[in-house]
């Protein structure tokens, strides 16, 4: 089921207005988290948007955003310090808290790993930090303009090149840098943490991976990226962060409460589960979950199938899966099968073919696209096999709905 990205704006630790982005999950969020970018990138950096849009994926809602004076943030960056990074990651989850639920996971790419630990001990709800290629204290990032150091000691500031872009760096910035040091933090941490780190990161090398996970305390994990560069570029590297941080992260969360199916019940049971606000209902078979929605201009989220398309993917279901046992048991050459379903209303004037003989009529179009080297007369018997799904048949037969209240 695709997440659904929404924009989200809130003040940030200096009151500027920070812009974001809330990656949701099709059904409820098992949990909420916080990203924080890297070093002069935005909350659209790719990895950022594949890992929060991965996380989401995988029930996990995830809000990214632009620090103070970066992408489409307001303020100025070069009046920014690494203690406004932590204020800000403080004042998203803050956001989060009041919007929805307070994060349960905080996750910070390089400068942005230091910055969530730094802000940790501020957002008591949080259970787990993620650090990916972060360094062991936050002064590390002054190396990448280690050369124009002198002119900021002297002028009080110089504008540097960082990823080939120009940016503005005060000697306040500097400053700031020197006085945090995460290696106290870090022991106190008093949550789990994972790091993520390549061995071949020639930005923030492997060695402050190792340095983080020896000042850390237990429950710790280490994840090698090996073949990884430091911005994750290739977006294989980002998925696998996500897949892995999402599992990781299960262990700790608060187990979600679940209604056991009584023995007696049913197989084909479904229990439908929604709010009196809006479209949105959640739906149990067995183990499984999935959601069913409108669309946006219907007043929906657009978070799942409206309930018409869930009842044609049940009729193409079943009839994709007809087709397949009746060709195996032929032992014909029937390599694939695609159902495209359509569902209308005619005016029964206009329908040759139905009984009734007046008002509206429901049609459902259904259109087979059977791939393999069938014959003719194979593909016509496999269209009026079609018809005998079980789907189809309680569809076109007489249908008793009993309600009743429990």
């Amino acid at each position: 089921m695709t997440a659904k990205v929404e924009r989200f704006e809130f003040s940030g630790g200096d009151g500027e207005m920070l812009s974001a982005r809330m990656h949701l999950p099709a059904a409820e969020p098992a949990a909420w988290a916080v990203f924080a970018h890297c070093f002069t990138c935005s909350k659209d950096n790719r990895a950022a948007i594949h890992i929060c849009s991965a996380l989401a994926e995988r029930g996990i809602a995830t809000l990214r955003f632009d620090f103070t004076g970066l992408g489409e943030s307001e303020g100025e960056f070069g009046g920014t310090t690494f203690s406004h990074n932590v204020s800000d990651i403080v004042a998203a989850a803050n956001a989060l808290r009041a919007a929805y639920r307070a994060p349960a996971l905080l996750i910070g790419h390089s400068l942005g790993g230091a910055a969530v630990l730094a802000a940790a001990a501020e957002v008591p709800e949080a259970v787990g930090v993620a650090t990916i290629g972060a360094p062991f204290d936050p002064k590390h990032v002054a190396r990448l303009f280690e050369t124009s150091l002198e002119d900021i000691e002297s002028t009080g500031e110089a504008t540097v090149d960082v990823g080939g872009r120009p940016f503005k760096i005060s000697k306040a910035f500097v400053d700031d840098l020197q006085k945090h040091c995460n290696a106290d933090r870090i022991g106190n941490l008093k949550k789990a943490l994972v790091v993520f780190h390549s061995p071949q990161d020639n930005v923030v090398g492997i060695d402050n991976a190792r340095l983080i996970y020896v000042a850390a305390r237990h429950p710790k994990s280490f994840i090698s990226l090996d073949q990884a560069d430091h911005l994750l570029g290739r977006r294989s590297d980002a998925s696998y962060v996500a897949e892995v941080l999402a599992a990781w992260a299960s262990r700790y969360l608060p187990e979600q409460p679940s209604q056991e199916v009584s023995e007696d019940s049913p197989e084909e049971e479904v229990v439908v589960e929604g709010r009196t606000t809006g479209f949105l209902q959640r739906a149990r078979a067995r183990h499984l979950t999935f959601a069913s929605d409108e669309p946006l201009a219907k007043g929906g989220t657009n978070l799942g199938p409206t309930p018409y398309e869930l009842l044609l993917a049940g009729l193409g279901a079943c009839t994709s899966m007809t087709l397949k046992m009746y060709a195996d048991r032929k032992q014909w050459p029937l390599d694939s099968v695609r159902v495209t379903l359509r569902h209308g209303h005619v005016h029964a004037d206009d329908c040759e073919d139905c009984e009734k003989d007046s008002g509206m009529i429901d049609v459902v179009d259904k259109k087979l696209e059977l791939e393999g080297d069938l014959t003719e007369e194979q593909r016509k018997r496999l269209l009026e096999i079609s018809a005998k799904c079980p789907v189809h048949r309680t569809l076109v037969n007489e249908i008793k709905i009993r309600s009743e209240l429990i």
